[in-house]
């Protein structure tokens, strides 16, 4: 049999993973417009999907850091440092950023939402206790909660003490690790049916008509994304590896970003990114770290969604801001944006703080973090899919004579 008069669902088989995903993505799209109801009855496949990617990413990084410390040769480059400076100045840009544009596009809000459900953090130094907490968490705890700097911590000093351990022990670990990673592989070609889900779900159920009213601060969020997606990080990476960045970016933007979009999970995102480094064939010793490390720290959307909703609050009360307290702001989004969890929504209960540089009420924080809870089906989906990219980006970055770009998409 031809490949033209064979059946279209082998065909569907045949076709690359992301060829698959926007097929879902179409097919979600018109289900939620043409049969509303069953819309949100599919709506189960999506929350599947997340679900067991939540469930699968915790396993993967513990065991998948576990085996490859214990298997590191040495004198073997990790490249860990310059990809945490990477993720440092790319958060902290993206605040800069996000500052520009606030002041460019000044945006005010209609602060008579009712406050949000939450219990933000204090100040920066509650964020770095509650990071240094969860670095020493119990590791079954860690691993059913998904902390993944606790399961980062546990993993490395385990890794470490395994290289001491029997050549059998070190086999057993990386046949493991591969078993895991074939059960990623196995979760993430579900995505199609998973998007499909999740489209569906969401737009049936949420619509777009609450979004109309705050349409001026949507453009501003994300378009100060698309700037770091598009601009700002490109010109990094070209700092970083001295060619042609865009390839990369949009590989990643193609193959990480998709997914992000719609789960609105770093967490839920790790194991897309570790095939796709893999794919990339970058080295396991680095992103293995890297990644899990990036789904907790490197928070670029965060820190755009912090500042803006920040300064939007502030032009509302009509307080003034002089560059000193913008710098500030920068510096205090960027840290705040470290401690946000992988979760939808991490970002907005850390608005409060933020506020806080402005002796704002914290009646009036909570509305502002209520009123990011309406706009959350775009602006965290986007916030997500720029966190998430940009994981494998900079980690690519950080490895140009390793980084094999593919020709074709990823499948």
């Amino acid at each position: 049999m031809t490949s033209s008069n064979r059946p279209f669902p082998l065909s569907l088989l045949r076709m690359s993973l992301i060829s698959q995903i926007v097929i879902g993505l179409i097919c979600g799209i018109a289900l939620a417009l043409l049969a509303p109801a069953a819309a949100r009855a599919v709506a189960l496949l999506g929350d599947l999907f997340i679900a067991a990617l939540k469930a699968v990413a915790p396993v993967l990084v513990f065991v998948l850091v576990a085996a490859s410390i214990a298997g590191h040769q040495r004198g073997q480059p990790t490249h860990i440092r310059p990809i945490l400076l990477l993720y440092l100045i790319g958060t902290l840009g993206a605040a800069v950023v996000a500052v520009m544009a606030s002041f460019a596009f000044p945006t005010t809000l209609v602060l008579n939402a009712p406050p949000a459900v939450g219990a933000p953090p204090g100040d920066i130094l509650g964020v770095l206790r509650n990071l240094l907490l969860s670095a020493v968490a119990n590791p079954v705890q860690a691993l059913a909660e998904a902390n993944f700097i606790g399961i980062l911590t546990w993993s490395i000093g385990l890794g470490m003490a395994f290289r001491h351990a029997s050549l059998s022990t070190r086999t057993l670990l990386l046949d493991l690790s591969g078993a895991v990673s074939r059960i990623v592989r196995v979760v993430i070609g579900f995505a199609p049916l998973g998007i499909f889900g999740l489209v569906a779900g969401t737009l049936a159920t949420s619509g777009l008509g609450a979004l109309l009213g705050y349409g001026r601060l949507l453009l501003v969020l994300v378009g100060c994304m698309l700037f770091v997606a598009l601009v700002m990080n490109p010109f990094i990476v070209f700092l970083a590896m001295r060619r042609n960045p865009y390839p990369l970016v949009f590989t990643c933007l193609r193959e990480s970003a998709v997914t992000a979009f719609f789960t609105r999970s770093s967490a839920a995102n790790i194991p897309v990114n570790m095939a796709l480094c893999k794919r990339l064939n970058l080295h396991a010793d680095t992103y293995s770290i890297s990644i899990p490390l990036g789904a907790t720290i490197n928070m670029a959307g965060a820190a755009i969604t912090i500042t803006v909703m920040t300064l939007a609050a502030v032009h509302t009360v009509g307080l003034g801001v002089d560059i000193p307290t913008a710098l500030l702001l920068c510096v205090v989004a960027s840290l705040a944006a470290c401690g946000v969890s992988g979760v939808a929504g991490g970002s907005l209960l850390l608005i409060p703080m933020a506020l806080s540089l402005f002796g704002i009420s914290a009646d009036v924080a909570m509305q502002v973090v209520a009123i990011g809870f309406v706009i959350s089906v775009v602006q965290d989906a986007a916030e997500t899919a720029l966190n998430s990219s940009t994981d494998v980006l900079f980690t690519a970055a950080a490895c140009p004579r390793e980084v094999d770009l593919p020709a074709t998409p990823l499948s």
